[in-house]
């Protein structure tokens, strides 16, 4: 990026000159802020007023935005197009919940009736399961289902389960394993009966450590117990591109569900990764959800930039990331189903866009991608947010909240909703050493005892945050919400010129571990190795032997 000419540097001159300026001074300024300053989408609410910035701001970040040729950076990325530079590869996950008259090409051929075709399998089989149509190899109904897989084929599952809990069929069970750790495997296997147990090993390629190191564990633990070779057909599933690797497991081809190279793991909830939800919830709420992601989809794709919610927010993003300094970002929902979502948006914006070249394979100069963290409000008030109000880092937030809670508790949701507000206003305005000492004379504290208690007390406001307020949290809010953030994330990409689609560094861990492993089982030699690494395997070597 440019960084001493044109718009970049005009909004580093435009940064140092807002500089000192507060975010209440700017509703003082304008009455009407709020309303200037907030967008709806399908019933999805976003205020961003408060937020450190001017029409002159926006005005600046729309010129980056086009001098980066976002908008054709939008119609590739619909088209199909190679946007996945270095896997060379489309990104092409929009596809898979728009409707199925709707051609998508991929290389010249149009991809939706194969993506069809998966729905309608996953229909079917969904609804088999459901009316107990669907049985185990002794003939018993499925009552439980696990699935295994890590990351993109994890995650979002989860989530979404957990999410939209009110929405999941009584009649099968639940579980996810992810963790290579050992444990999570054995406390899931724990709760399970092989005999009416389903296992799902969703993973694109088909060769993930973790993934599959838990998948044959289960296979193991299941013929243990089911003595039967071909029982194995009926009880696992597969969801990969790897059609011949999942043939080797052992799942038969009417069990294997399809993945494509233009989907991203973390990016592919609405494929049949979602299987899992799609059991969880059945296929009505499921496909309900895939409208919530196509609506979006279809405003992210057709709105102007100035009125576009992914756009506005990633825009705000850059302003904050690159111009005043911020290295944070914080998601903090008020409603506990959401519990996962912080979690699913760490992995998609940070495995994203933690990038440290261009798409060019160029350095960049400039920061990309900030931490991203998060947790329930509620809970997160009474451990992080002391930093966020007092702490040296400057953090951005996003407050997300229904409008009804889904709970039996209606005076509950309420605190949960003064909490959200409350927590928004008191990180924009702070509280001055003159209204700490006021409120301190007002308990009857002595001077002397104000004068040193005052410092404690000072809050400096003028932090950042969004608002998002939905509805209800049902499968078609999810759906939006997950969009949103999905194509936020991409419109940073562009503008930070990173490829966010691939992720290598993740890629290096898993190698190295390989490499390791035999020196870590005392069945092999250790490569050459760093004085750390190697006084760790020795102390490990030594430990075991205790």
């Amino acid at each position: 990026m440019e960084g001493d000419q044109g718009t970049w540097s005009a909004l580093e001159r435009h940064a140092e000159a807002l500089s000192g300026t507060r975010i209440h001074d700017l509703f003082r300024q304008d009455a009407q802020r709020a309303r200037h300053f907030s967008l709806q989408v399908n019933g999805l609410l976003l205020d961003y007023s408060k937020q450190l910035f001017t029409p002159e701001t926006m005005q600046l970040l729309l010129r980056l935005a086009r001098e980066r040729e976002l908008e054709s950076w939008i119609d590739r990325l619909f088209a199909g197009d190679e946007v996945n530079c270095t896997e060379h590869r489309a990104a092409l996950h929009t596809a898979l919940r728009a409707p199925s008259d709707t051609p998508v090409s991929v290389d010249g051929a149009n991809v939706m009736p194969d993506v069809q075709r998966q729905r309608i399998r996953i229909r079917l089989f969904v609804n088999q399961l459901h009316r107990g149509q669907y049985r185990g190899c002794t003939g018993r109904v499925i009552t439980d289902v696990v699935n295994i897989g890590v990351g993109g084929s994890d995650l979002g599952a989860v989530m979404a389960t957990e999410a939209l809990a009110p929405y999941r069929s009584n009649a099968i069970r639940m579980h996810y394993v992810s963790s290579i750790d050992g444990v999570h495997v054995t406390d899931v296997l724990e709760r399970v009966n092989p005999k009416t147990t389903l296992f799902i090993v969703s993973s694109k390629s088909f060769t993930t450590l973790d993934t599959m190191t838990n998948a044959q564990t289960v296979r193991e633990w299941f013929l243990r117990h089911v003595d039967d070779k071909d029982a194995l057909a009926t009880h696992f599933i597969g969801v990969s591109s790897n059609e011949a690797a999942m043939a080797e497991f052992g799942i038969i081809e009417e069990n294997r569900y399809r993945l494509w190279d233009w989907v991203g793991g973390r990016y592919s909830i609405s494929s049949s990764v979602g299987l899992p939800l799609a059991i969880a919830i059945g296929m009505d709420h499921f496909e309900s959800m895939l409208a919530g992601f196509h609506a979006m989809d279809r405003h992210f794709r057709q709105a102007p930039l100035e009125a576009n919610m992914p756009v506005l927010m990633a825009l705000l993003g850059v302003w904050y990331r690159n111009f005043l300094g911020a290295t944070g970002h914080v998601v903090l929902p008020y409603d506990h189903r959401l519990h996962r979502f912080p979690a699913y948006l760490q992995q998609l914006e940070m495995e994203s866009n933690g990038k440290s070249v261009t798409r060019d394979g160029e350095p960049v100069s400039w920061q990309t991608c900030p931490l991203v963290f998060g947790e329930v409000g509620p809970n997160a008030q009474h451990s992080f947010y002391q930093l966020l109000h007092q702490g040296t880092p400057l953090v951005t937030a996003d407050f997300l909240a229904p409008v009804h809670g889904s709970a039996e508790y209606p005076r509950h949701h309420d605190l949960a909703l003064a909490n959200c507000f409350a927590q928004s206003r008191a990180l924009m305005e702070g509280q001055s050493a003159e209204q700490a000492a006021d409120a301190l004379r007002k308990q009857g504290l002595p001077e002397e005892a104000i004068r040193r208690a005052v410092p404690h007390k000072v809050h400096a406001g003028n932090k950042p945050s969004n608002t998002l307020l939905f509805q209800r949290l049902d499968p078609h809010t999810l759906g939006l919400l997950i969009a949103l953030y999905e194509h936020k994330v991409y419109v940073q990409g562009v503008i930070w010129q990173v490829n966010s689609f691939d992720q290598w560094g993740v890629e290096l861990g898993k190698q190295l571990a390989k490499e390791l492993l035999p020196a870590v089982t005392g069945h092999g030699k250790a490569p050459e190795l760093d004085p750390s690494t190697r006084a760790l395997l020795d102390y490990l070597r030594q430990a075991r032997t205790l």
